[in-house]
């Protein structure tokens, strides 16, 4: 279903006119889960940190054109690896000079059950070290494929903070060492195969529960998703930044609501696409990254 739902945007897609647009400036891809999506803590999409760079390359007129196409609330390093060897992302990838990747939070957090009310959280270390193991071979096999299909794009694969600073200090040590291990694959597989990491872990600490409002969901506040664009700028070029007062105003809109505005401005019959408004449902969603 997740395959249709990227078949749907991508045909929305100006394919016909990005080489020529494209002359000289960046052509940026976002790759990845709900934080490429742009995905608010509570369950809608807004502008997110890949938008934000966006925004930021466009005001210095180094942008010309930007999709996030391709990143979707849940996604694991499988389904980017899967949606990466489409052939409807190779062509939107193709004339890529710039691509961000967010990947591996999920294959490791749909594995660890969390309790807002009372602030505990426990997972199962096996199934937990088989899915780290397999996030490493797919996030290796994605930077590779986004390298071979995009020769010219400059590949940065993003980094995770910490995704439960609301429960109990004695319940987040076994967790956060979960996480630092995926740190540590995205780091090692980003540097091995030519791509460049971004870490985001150390700027959230101090303000982690600012950043994170909604105890019960693991998504950044937009201040959050301003410190990820800043940190990707830190890599790319540090005369770029995005400041507090260059913000957009908050326009969420829920997965319902941004299908259907996808539908009326599209000439596609997209609402034959079977199962659809009910897979995009925010209730079928879980508070995954």
């Amino acid at each position: 279903m997740k395959k249709w739902i990227v078949l749907l945007v991508i045909s929305l897609l100006p394919f016909t006119t990005m080489s020529a647009e494209a002359k000289g400036k960046e052509v940026y891809i976002a790759l990845g889960d709900s934080l490429a999506a742009g995905q608010t803590p509570y369950r809608a999409i807004d502008a997110g940190y890949t938008d934000l760079i966006a925004q930021e390359l466009t005001r210095s007129n180094q942008l010309a054109l930007y999709s996030k196409a391709l990143a979707f609330p849940g996604y694991t390093t499988a389904d980017v690896l899967s949606t990466v060897r489409t052939k409807e992302a190779k062509e939107l990838l193709k004339n890529a000079t710039l691509v961000t990747i967010s990947v591996g939070a999920n294959d490791l957090l749909r594995l660890v059950q969390v309790n807002p009310s009372n602030g505990s959280v426990a997972y199962q270390k096996v199934p937990v070290d088989f899915a780290l193991n397999s996030a490493r071979k797919n996030v290796e096999e994605i930077i590779k494929e986004v390298k071979v299909i995009a020769p010219k794009a400059k590949v940065y694969v993003m980094g995770y903070y910490f995704a439960y600073p609301h429960v109990h200090e004695s319940q987040q040590e076994g967790v956060r060492k979960e996480l630092d291990t995926l740190h540590t694959i995205l780091k090692a597989e980003a540097e091995a195969n030519g791509a460049t990491f971004i870490s985001v872990a150390e700027i959230f600490e101090a303000q982690a529960k600012e950043l994170l409002p909604n105890a019960a969901d693991v998504h950044p506040s937009l201040e959050g998703y301003r410190l990820m664009a800043n940190a990707f700028f830190s890599q790319y070029n540090k005369g770029l930044q995005v400041y507090p007062y260059e913000l957009p105003a908050p326009n969420p809109l829920t997965f319902e609501q941004l299908i259907n505005k996808e539908k009326k401005d599209s000439k596609s019959p997209v609402s034959k696409i079977e199962g659809l408004d009910h897979y995009l449902s925010l209730t079928e969603l879980k508070a995954y990254i």
